[in-house]
């Protein structure tokens, strides 16, 4: 938004803006956030930054804890939920040192920068743009609870098929069958105006909107799918989306979870991300010869993705819950294969996609649990160890796979490379697979380190604790 501290300030005594607010994504990405009244911001402030604790972060040890944040002026936007006019702006995380203090090479958002900085000095490409598609459900209520002696949450949601029969308030009726609310139109689609007004509010903040519609499931699922920018652009943008559709539905009354599968037995909440990659200007991922009109460079870049995908999932699918999604039949992919118009492969290449700047594909495992530096980061390495390594797809058997994979005889099934069935399964393909990430020094071997053992530690989390669905199986053996 800005370019200099006189355009912050100069806008900042225009519009009366008396809060400046600074959000860093912590390790696991999610934002955390501090505010200076704005008479405190001088021009040193993006010099020398502002002090906070690292170890909270889950970035730093507590004996060596304290670091600094610069903010990124050109990412400043006005929070539009604060009553106190504040404008909001990224920063980024560095190491106190003498001489002079440098980026924390663990910082998510520097990692994306690198990895930006890593494939242009490969030659490769100058740009890889990407368009994420935003999955989440709207609830009127969620409550839940993890104690020693009582575990168990409990949902409403209007819309849900079981309210059909609720008698205990006025119910006029229309109601989403289960998995039947693809595009579903009012009066089933209640969620339309809140659908649009946040749209028109990412719009507003230069989040440009590709569109949005109901999706499949049942309870208040929403798709919002955005237009393409830069890779660590988007990732900002990916933070900022998740901000202002949580903070607007919750401004009305209702929650917004981007879990990846909240409801059994309906469709889950991805995060598709469309990809390609530009060099001057000019689009990599055509050739009107090649397969659904994919380049060799495109074809190679599907093989590293492929290749290294397990690995990648501990990245874009970092959660025990994100395996409750990926499982047959509910439109998630489950095999690392590619193929044109087939949403049950990994990677899908849209068939609508004809003309050379548009010629693209997107990797459709990954969900918003994720933090989105790593994961974009991750898929870029993987693509890029592709190109370099000329890692053909087809010889590495990820086909293309033009069929319904989950009408597969089970002897074709067999010959499959399958996908990570869970947060574990992933953990252990990236401690095996871990090198095309330290390419360029992209992703520290410390971060990869740090990330397995708080991962491992989630997931030990949910191991350990007794799960309802146990009691009916077991409890009377």
């Amino acid at each position: 938004m800005f370019g200099t501290y006189e355009e912050v300030m100069d806008y900042c005594s225009k519009n009366n803006i008396l809060m400046i607010d600074f959000k860093m994504i912590d390790l696991l990405g999610r934002w955390r956030h501090l505010s200076i009244p704005t008479g405190r911001f001088k021009p040193e402030t993006l010099v020398h930054g502002i002090g906070f604790d690292g170890s909270n972060y889950g970035y730093a040890p507590v004996e060596r804890s304290d670091m600094i944040f610069i903010p990124d002026i050109s990412t400043t936007v006005t929070d539009p939920f604060t009553e106190v006019p504040t404008l909001s702006m990224i920063g980024d995380v560095f190491v106190i040192a003498q001489p002079e203090n440098y980026r924390f090479a663990q910082d998510p958002r520097s990692i994306a920068t690198r990895a930006e900085d890593y494939m242009i000095s490969t030659g490769i490409a100058d740009q890889m743009r990407i368009g994420p598609e935003f999955e989440f459900n709207v609830f009127d209520h969620v409550s839940y609870e993890c104690s020693p002696h009582r575990t168990g949450f409990n949902i409403g949601c209007e819309q849900a098929n079981w309210n059909s029969g609720n008698d205990e308030y006025p119910n006029l009726g229309y109601k989403v069958p289960v998995k039947g609310g693809y595009h579903t139109t009012p009066p089933q689609d209640v969620l339309y105006d809140l659908r649009a007004r946040m749209c028109l509010l990412m719009e507003a903040n230069s989040i440009p909107i590709k569109y949005h519609h109901h999706e499949v499931a049942g309870p208040g699922q929403i798709e919002i799918e955005v237009e393409f920018g830069g890779m660590r652009e988007m990732a900002d943008k990916t933070m900022l989306a998740k901000y202002l559709i949580k903070n607007m539905a919750f401004q009305e009354g209702k929650s917004v979870t981007f879990m990846p599968k909240p409801i059994y037995a309906e469709a889950g909440n991805g995060l598709h991300v469309h990809m390609h990659l530009f060099k001057n200007g000019e689009p990599l991922f055509y050739d009107e010869n090649g397969y659904s009109n994919l380049s060799q460079t495109a074809c190679y870049f599907i093989g590293g993705l492929l290749k290294h995908a397990p690995a990648v999932l501990a990245f874009s699918n970092p959660s025990t819950n994100s395996y409750k999604r990926l499982v047959p039949g509910y439109e998630a992919p489950v095999n690392c294969v590619f193929g044109t118009s087939n949403r049950s492969a990994v990677i899908r290449v849209p068939a609508y996609a004809k003309h050379p700047a548009a010629k693209r594909f997107e990797f459709r495992s990954s969900d918003a649990t994720c933090n989105p530096y790593l994961a974009y980061s991750a898929m870029l390495m993987a693509g890029l160890d592709g190109i370099i390594k000329k890692i053909d797809p087809t010889k590495e058997g990820f086909g293309p796979y033009d069929v319904n994979l989950y009408n597969l005889p089970e002897e074709e099934l067999a010959k499959i490379k399958a996908l990570p069935t869970s947060l574990d399964e992933a953990l252990n393909a990236l401690e095996k697979d871990q090198e095309f990430l330290l390419q360029g020094g992209v992703f520290p071997q410390r971060l990869i380190d740090v990330w397995i053992a708080a991962k491992r530690k989630e997931a030990r989390q949910v191991a350990n604790m007794p799960h309802p669905l146990e009691f009916e199986l077991y409890y009377d053996l």
